[in-house]
């Protein structure tokens, strides 16, 4: 997509539904939502939408590098304590590896 070709009224509001939208628990739509919007937000001249722009850019960031973070440690903790856990870790496991690790 190529935001130059859009008003600055409506990658405000594209922005705002990325943002939006990461809630449902889509991360990814944050990331996005930052990689596409990060220039508009630090590197282009001021107009008006660019401070709200600003704070869902930072917002989705912060987002998603929490989502990051709880992601990764909860793969952590699972991958550990698994075995540990019994017949919960099988239920919790899509496929049942063979063994004790």
């Amino acid at each position: 997509m190529n935001l130059e070709r859009l008003p600055n009224e409506e990658k405000l509001t594209l922005c705002r539904k990325y943002y939006f939208g990461g809630f449902a628990f889509l991360p990814f739509l944050w990331l996005v939502n930052v990689v596409w919007f990060f220039k508009e937000a630090f590197v282009e001249p001021t107009y008006t939408e660019q401070l709200q722009i600003k704070t869902y850019v930072k917002r989705s960031g912060l987002g998603f590098l929490l989502w990051v973070a709880v992601l990764t440690t909860w793969i952590t903790i699972f991958q550990h304590f698994r075995a540990e856990w019994g017949e919960v870790g099988d239920y919790l496991s899509f496929t049942i590896p063979l063994g004790i690790p």
